[in-house]
């Protein structure tokens, strides 16, 4: 008998066809509107295999009702919408898609770090309001990327990928991680510092660590105080890594210049925030891998994770090895 799959969302039909070849599919049709919880408790209740996006919370309750199931695959780098303890505990695998978006979201890292310094969004919104009368010497100026000083807070795949690309700038690249990583920092000339020396020296802090109890609001009052008031604070990692609040302060009263944000706090992201009011702020809706190429290899890693798991093998990009010892 074939095992059961649920598909959270709708995904390109080559993938899902490979999937049905294998497995008994059931997917939520709506591209853009995430399952509903009751909905997707349901269907979990006989489902050997769930196949998910980061709009949705697996959370105990959910795996609670889930006698069936034995692998989670998440379209995604990150993992933190899923109950990563509970599932090892019922010995549920829990898969992830690395490395495939490594390039398409240090791309956007870079774009958003460009568009949010140089005023680009703010700028095509003045020309289109029809308030451009003439060329005036400081009409909406903006920061120098090229020669400046680029902070990485967390030198994971991205962090390194973007480092690259901020070489081509002549930019001196500093970085904060957990470890240190000797050879990126003889293979890419970066230095390895501590959170307050980035801080205070970068003109540009890119957030690219993944989320945790530990970096939840990593970027806070404190932190925000020691930048320089022309610092641009660049976020394509998690929302929860930022205190949107702080920085709401920070940028309101001119603590610091701008920021760039792909992510939030919560997603979707309410149109009455506080931030869609400041114009230094360039806002995203979660595209950092959004490249039609790198989301198809996205969505195939996803495939090939789920069947792996689900025909008795262990998939290559298991996220809670310890589950194998259940």
């Amino acid at each position: 008998m074939k095992p059961k799959v649920y598909i959270t969302r709708k995904i390109p039909k080559e993938v899902a066809e490979q999937i049905a070849e294998v497995c008994y599919v059931r997917m939520w049709e709506e591209e853009d509107i995430p399952v509903p919880r009751p909905i997707l408790q349901k269907e979990l209740a006989d489902s050997d295999g769930l196949y998910c996006l980061l709009t949705e919370n697996i959370d105990s309750d959910l795996l609670d009702n889930a006698p069936r199931l034995r692998v989670i695959s998440n379209m995604a780098v990150g993992y933190n919408n899923i109950d990563i303890e509970t599932a090892s505990e019922r010995g549920i695998m829990v898969t992830n898609t690395p490395s495939v978006l490594t390039q398409t979201t240090a791309d956007l890292t870079f774009a958003l770090l460009m568009a949010t310094s140089r005023r680009i969004v703010e700028s095509s919104d003045f020309l289109r309001r029809g308030e451009w009368k003439t060329w005036s010497p400081m009409l909406l100026t903006g920061q120098d990327v090229y020669g400046s000083t680029l902070g990485i807070i967390g030198l994971g795949q991205i962090g390194e990928s973007v480092a690259q690309r901020a070489k081509g700038f002549e930019m001196r690249v500093l970085y904060y991680n957990r470890s240190r990583k000797l050879e990126a920092e003889k293979q890419l000339g970066i230095q390895y510092t501590d959170m307050e020396t980035l801080l205070k020296e970068s003109d540009f802090i890119c957030i690219l660590t993944p989320l945790t109890p530990e970096t939840r609001h990593l970027i806070g009052r404190k932190e925000l105080s020691l930048m320089k008031n022309t610092s641009v604070l660049i976020n394509t990692a998690r929302g929860g890594i930022v205190d949107e609040e702080a920085l709401y302060d920070a940028l309101k009263e001119k603590e610091i210049w701008a920021a760039g944000l792909d992510v939030f706090e919560q997603e979707p992201v309410s149109m009455d925030h506080p931030l869609f009011t400041l114009s230094n702020v360039v806002t995203l809706p979660h595209i950092g891998s959004a490249s039609f190429h790198t989301r198809m290899q996205m969505a195939r890693l996803a495939a090939e994770n789920l069947l792996t798991a689900l025909l008795g093998d262990i998939p290559k990009n298991l996220v809670n090895a310890n589950v194998l010892s259940k």
